[in-house]
């Protein structure tokens, strides 16, 4: 049951709010003086605080309401506090209210009124609290994978990698094939180095192959090796990627092009660990791990006939599903400030341009937007012009920002014109000038 502290020196103040709260399976405590409120919540679990102004007979002032209220504030940051008075000042509640008071009501109030407050802000509060255990917990998990695992420098924070990570880390010393699936961009490679760093072969070389970047017919000679005169132009034997990979680990980077012939033979390798180069009747014998990845359907691959079911399950013996960088946007912040130079920051309205994008090229397209980024910037602060990202959907038929994306930047800038006009990539005289237009108030 949720707890409110009541700050009144008026016993009759206290009862009135007392029985209102038991009707609503509110519980309460009271205290007649600021000392004996703040003795309360030194030893009591809180939920809100209702205090008064007025604590001395003859006084109107809140001088002693707004001393509690501060000393409140300082020792519970996120407790919420609602100011009660029958002497209402506007000057002194609207201060309050900017010092971070919940809300400013007058006697005699309105039960309604104070029960909506009351409940909205322990419904507040709780989520908050729960929030906050959330992230606790995430640090938390953060912290140990990086204290027990080696991550290679990854940069990361969204729960949605951190999911990845755990797996991949709990898999690297098993003996097993890894396949790692995930829109291109989204960081597949850097997953399969965790993964060998973390390995029983971690000390073993690490090679890759990008079975998409290489005509079919050399893709087998790649794998395999070649002899001398095996195909045209092979003018001296060379080995294959096994051979290079023995002891340590093969990535097999868009395995879903690799032609059917090769899967063929790489299903041997995976069953045996035996294979021939192209050319020769001499079989070599390797231990590879070996870790695949891909973008394509695998599993449309099979129906169509164009990819082997059993090789697609001898690879899949884990899977590790990387997502698409807008479906983790807690790292998206994270790899910006990472892919920028020490001494270059970004400005707020910049950050709310790299949220707010939806970022099809994922990691890749981030890392290239914040590359240009860093050549354009006049300065060390990376503004919203710098990262050449195009408009937002309300403002893409017409470059001229409307009303409510003004009064949006606005509010997250706080009112600040030069950082909103930043954000809406206008000077100030600009945005002053439609802000005019549009009857937008300038703040106080």
């Amino acid at each position: 049951m949720p707890t409110v502290l009541i700050i009144d020196d008026n016993a009759a103040v206290g009862i009135a709010l007392d029985v209102l709260f038991s009707l609503h399976d509110i519980a309460s405590l009271r205290a007649a003086s600021p000392e004996e409120g703040l003795a309360l919540l030194a030893r009591e679990q809180v939920d809100l605080v209702i205090q008064d102004m007025n604590f001395t007979a003859d006084t109107t002032s809140g001088e002693e309401g707004v001393a509690l209220f501060r000393e409140i504030r300082k020792l519970y940051p996120d407790l919420p506090v609602i100011l009660l008075t029958a002497w209402t000042h506007l000057d002194a509640a609207v201060d309050l209210i900017k010092a971070g008071a919940a809300d400013y009501l007058s006697k005699p109030w309105n039960d309604d009124r104070l029960l909506a407050t009351v409940t909205n802000l322990i419904e507040l509060g709780q989520a908050n609290r729960a929030l906050g255990q959330r992230l606790q917990r995430e640090r938390r998990a953060r912290r140990e994978l990086e204290q027990q695992f080696d991550l290679r420098g990854l940069v990361w924070a969204d729960p949605a990698t951190e999911r990845v990570l755990s797996l991949a880390c709990q898999v690297a010393r098993a003996d097993v094939p890894v396949l790692i699936t995930g829109p291109n961009g989204t960081g597949k490679e850097r997953i399969a180095e965790i993964i060998q760093a973390n390995s029983m072969v971690r000390d073993g070389p690490f090679v890759v192959l990008n079975c998409g970047a290489l005509p079919s017919e050399l893709i087998e000679a790649e794998l395999f090796g070649a002899d001398a005169g095996a195909y045209t132009g092979a003018s001296k034997a060379r080995e294959g990627k096994f051979e290079a990979a023995d002891g340590g680990t093969l990535f097999l980077d868009e395995i879903g092009n690799l032609p059917l012939a090769g899967q063929m033979k790489l299903l041997r390798v995976l069953e045996t660990g035996r294979f021939e180069r192209l050319g020769s009747n001499r079989e070599r014998q390797v231990k590879v791990r070996v870790i695949s990845a891909t973008n394509a359907d695998l599993a449309a691959m099979i129906r169509a006939g164009t990819f082997r079911e059993d090789l697609y399950y001898r690879l899949n013996v884990i899977e590790l599903k990387l997502p698409a960088l807008a479906a983790r946007p807690g790292d998206i912040l994270p790899l910006a400030h990472g892919f920028l130079p020490r001494g270059k920051t970004l400005h707020p309205g910049a950050e709310a341009a790299l949220l707010a994008h939806n970022w099809p090229g994922n990691v890749r397209e981030l890392k290239n937007v914040m590359a240009r980024a860093n050549l354009l910037a006049q300065g060390d602060v990376i503004k919203p012009p710098d990262l050449g990202l195009p408009l937002p959907a309300h403002a893409a038929l017409d470059a001229e920002p409307d009303r409510e994306a003004i009064t949006q930047a606005l509010a997250r800038a706080g009112g600040v014109i030069a950082q909103a006009a930043a954000e809406l990539g206008l000077s100030r005289q600009a945005l002053y000038r439609r802000m005019e237009r549009l009857g937008i108030a300038r703040a106080a």
